[in-house]
């Protein structure tokens, strides 16, 4: 019985052959052309101007939000449920991130809560997009218009996904991606940073770069970061970028099969297929136990991780992280829902290799640990 794997991806487009000119050419630094041709390309994909590759998410927000001027005493408003590398980006600056409950169907951030929580301090609303299905970005504008916020739409997981039509990516003064192996574009480690603002761009380069200087290299202004992505990464990139629709159409079918397959099962809540403003994209199935099951997501994972079936958690809420704890922030913090999802949820293979026979297996072996 051989082992699936939460995520595979699927590198069998150009990738060697681009690799392979890396290596012929000698340009294996960040300064090879794959890296500007990424950069080019994948902005254009998502309506965006410019594109800033990076060598991954969690320092595309770093950067982002320095790059906004966002500092000591300033509070950023996302969602409690989300990768930890969004709240550390806002405290690593000095400011303050005020969190957001979960929609209990789609996931994501409830809009219908933020407006409660922007005080005079208030100078951004990070909109992170959850597992598949878009924030309501109309919402999410309107108030960040109406109080004059910034927007940082964190789409790291949204690679092809539109929101009423336009490219995720393209809401907000900045949009982050992350190329980790588990997205539907991969890199290795990478990430992207997409904008219309010519002077954020020429920012993000500057920072991303040690902040050197045009005409004075070695003499430095301000501190700035080895963010690079290097050529090699790029050409990854490239190549898969090149993928991209039929990496979607891979996704939305797992996830129809599995819906199809897991919909009887009883005590589990499956992925929305879609809103009134998105089709799913998966970027992987998640889960979420019934109050009925008398055990958690953890015993379940357990136990089909001795069926050798790969899974990951679900995202632990920010304002229950014990490194928040101890700096003495979210003090009487309660989302329920997010509370809930972390302990309850969690996600089964999802990777762009899975096969048919692979899903009928996890189904099988799903079904035999939720009874």
């Amino acid at each position: 019985m051989h082992p699936i794997p939460v995520n595979e991806p699927l590198l069998n487009g150009n990738e060697k052959q681009y690799l392979l000119e890396c290596i012929e050419t000698g340009w294996i630094s960040s300064e090879g052309p794959f890296v500007k041709q990424l950069e080019e390309q994948f902005a254009a994909r998502v309506g965006r101007q410019y594109g800033i590759a990076v060598s991954n998410g969690s320092a595309a927000l770093d950067a982002a939000i320095v790059a906004l001027g966002i500092g000591a005493g300033d509070e950023v408003i996302l969602p409690t449920f989300t990768i930890i590398s969004c709240a550390a980006a806002i405290v690593r600056a000095g400011a303050i991130p005020v969190v957001v409950d979960s929609d209990p169907s789609t996931w994501n951030m409830d809009v219908r809560q933020i407006e409660a929580k922007v005080t005079p301090r208030t100078k951004a609303i990070m909109a992170v997009h959850i597992y598949g299905l878009p924030t309501d970005m109309d919402s999410v504008l309107a108030i960040a218009d109406k109080y004059g916020l910034a927007v940082i739409e964190d789409a790291a997981e949204m690679h092809g996904q539109t929101y009423k039509g336009r490219p995720c990516g393209s809401f907000g003064q900045i949009s982050t991606f992350s190329f980790y192996p588990n997205k539907h574009i991969t890199t290795g480690e990478g990430g992207m940073i997409v904008t219309d603002d010519a002077h954020l761009a020429e920012r993000w380069r500057s920072l991303r770069n040690l902040c050197f200087q045009t005409h004075k290299r070695f003499v430095h202004e301000e501190l700035g970061w080895n963010l690079r992505m290097s050529n090699v990464q790029a050409a990854l990139g490239v190549a898969q970028l090149e993928r991209l629709d039929q990496f979607i159409t891979q996704k939305r079918w797992m996830g129809q099969r599995y819906t199809n397959l897991l919909s009887n099962i009883a005590g589990l809540q499956l992925p929305l297929s879609q809103t009134d403003y998105a089709d799913n994209i998966y970027w992987v199935y998640g889960l979420v136990l019934d109050d009925q099951i008398p055990f958690e997501a953890e015993a379940v994972m357990y136990r089909l991780g001795q069926q050798k079936i790969g899974t990951r958690p679900f995202f632990w809420c920010m304002h229950e992280q014990p490194v928040f704890k101890k700096m003495g922030l979210f003090e009487g913090e309660s989302c329920p829902v997010a509370e809930r999802l972390a302990r309850r949820g969690f996600y089964i293979p999802s990777g762009l290799a899975l096969t048919a026979e692979q899903i009928e297996r996890v189904v099988e072996v799903v079904q035999e640990v939720v009874k």
